[in-house]
């Protein structure tokens, strides 16, 4: 149990949630278990978060997000947009498979988690798209691109990439073939952006 001592921040009740949601699941973890495991009252959670749907939602954001920070490393770096294209694709493909296989119960909370949160959920692939669209339009920018609107573009690339990242297809990562189907899927539509409209 933490000590009482330290300051309760939103923070810390987030990361006792992810504990507890790790240990309980999604059905049985309860604001008074995240307490408990915080050494505080219940009442001191609802201080950081208003009611249950929102520490759920505030902890469903927090896991999305390391995710899309992540990612904008490889959207800020200085290099070709093809280059960033395929690296932040397969990133995105890297991340999702790896929360997946390292923590295959808190993933399983979480895809509950994502079914109640549609906001946090939406926010996130709005992150996303909004990060291809940048690259995208860099892309163009340069020459090497030549899509006549880089934010269709971008939600068009997302969408046809979606058995890579979309958790519904979170048992066909690893069957044999995916990553080959991975690269030729990027490289389809990589040539696609390349071509002229």
């Amino acid at each position: 149990m933490a000590p009482t001592s330290e300051t309760l921040t939103a923070e810390r009740i987030l990361e006792a949630t992810e504990e507890v949601l790790r240990r309980h699941g999604p059905a049985k973890a309860t604001v008074v278990d995240v307490a408990r495991a915080l050494g505080v009252s219940h009442g001191s959670v609802y201080r950081h978060f208003r009611t249950k749907a929102a520490l759920r939602e505030a902890v469903t954001k927090r896991w999305l997000d390391r995710t899309s920070g992540q990612l904008s490393g490889i959207v800020a770096a200085d290099r070709v947009p093809e280059d960033r294209l395929r690296d932040w694709l397969a990133a995105l493909f890297a991340a999702k498979r790896r929360k997946a296989g390292e923590d295959p119960e808190l993933f399983a909370t979480y895809m509950v988690l994502t079914d109640e949160n549609g906001t946090a959920v939406s926010e996130h692939i709005t992150d996303l798209e909004a990060q291809l669209t940048r690259i995208i339009q860099a892309g163009v920018e340069t020459g090497d691109f030549a899509a006549g609107d880089p934010e269709a573009s971008a939600r068009a690339v997302f969408q046809a990439t979606g058995r890579f990242h979309d958790p519904g297809y979170v048992r066909e990562w690893e069957e044999p073939g995916t990553e080959a189907d991975f690269a030729a899927v990027v490289d389809l539509l990589v040539q696609g952006l390349r071509r002229a409209p």
